[in-house]
């Protein structure tokens, strides 16, 4: 693992303001989502918003691959698709639930987040999934404290997670957010406490649950992008930006 960046307060600030359009993108999506609702439509809203507000969507053009760079400004991940799910013209339908992940880059810094949504009425199983991964989101932003270590957070998610009867995805982590959207370090959501990388303040760290309701196995579909769960059952996904701080962590992209 490389070293972990120190953000000055400068640099902080200048998140801050990406992290702000982020969160409001979330909102602005948000109160968009209803049955009968093109994905695309959301994407195009979003990017609008982003720019709008002088920030550049980061995922769009986002990878390694370039003959397969992401399309879109969000991720709309829908179900059983973990991440990064092209909104590719799908239509959203009563019952489901759909995770909406945007990132925005401004002045050379970037904002993360994500947040699940539900379709119209879903199901008590889903609304429970849903609000379980939300709170293992913060039961890990409890822990983003400077003396503790990065598997502390990592800890508090999976044992909130597994004591709710679901699983955390093992494939994919969290990770640091500055001038790069993918900073070190790596915050998985499972882990031993006490272990990993010690917090310090001024670290920026992307802390993001995607919990399963069955097993944590995944896979990518032949788009080189979209993770589903191999049990197709659904999965849920929430992210803050926040500061470690000495006493309690900052969130960013409230």
């Amino acid at each position: 693992m490389g070293k972990v960046p120190i953000k000055s307060p400068r640099e902080i600030e200048l998140i801050r303001e990406s992290s702000q359009i982020v969160a409001e993108v979330l909102a602005l999506v948000g109160t968009r989502i209803k049955p009968g609702v093109d994905a695309k439509e959301l994407d195009e809203i979003a990017e609008r918003f982003i720019r709008s507000r002088g920030g550049t969507p980061a995922f769009k053009g986002y990878g390694s691959d370039k003959k397969n760079l992401f399309p879109s400004s969000l991720c709309i991940s829908i179900d059983e698709e973990v991440v990064h799910g092209i909104p590719n013209g799908r239509k959203l339908e009563e019952g489901q639930i759909v995770s909406i992940d945007v990132g925005v880059r401004k002045n050379g810094y970037y904002g993360d987040s994500a947040r699940t949504f539900a379709v119209g009425r879903i199901s008590a199983e889903k609304q429970r999934l849903m609000r379980v991964t939300e709170e293992s989101l913060y039961k890990g932003i409890e822990k983003a404290v400077a003396g503790n270590h990065i598997h502390d957070v990592s800890f508090a998610v999976q044992k909130y997670v597994e004591a709710n009867g679901y699983s955390v995805v093992r494939d994919l982590v969290g990770h640091g957010v500055g001038k790069s959207l993918h900073e070190e370090p790596a915050i998985p959501n499972y882990g031993d406490p006490g272990t990993g990388v010690k917090l310090k303040e001024g670290m920026v760290l992307a802390i993001e649950p995607m919990v399963n309701a069955g097993t944590y196995k995944v896979e990518h579909d032949p788009d080189g992008w979209t993770v589903r769960t191999v049990d197709r059952k659904p999965s849920a996904h929430f992210e803050h930006t926040v500061v470690v701080r000495k006493g309690e962590a900052e969130i960013l992209t409230r």
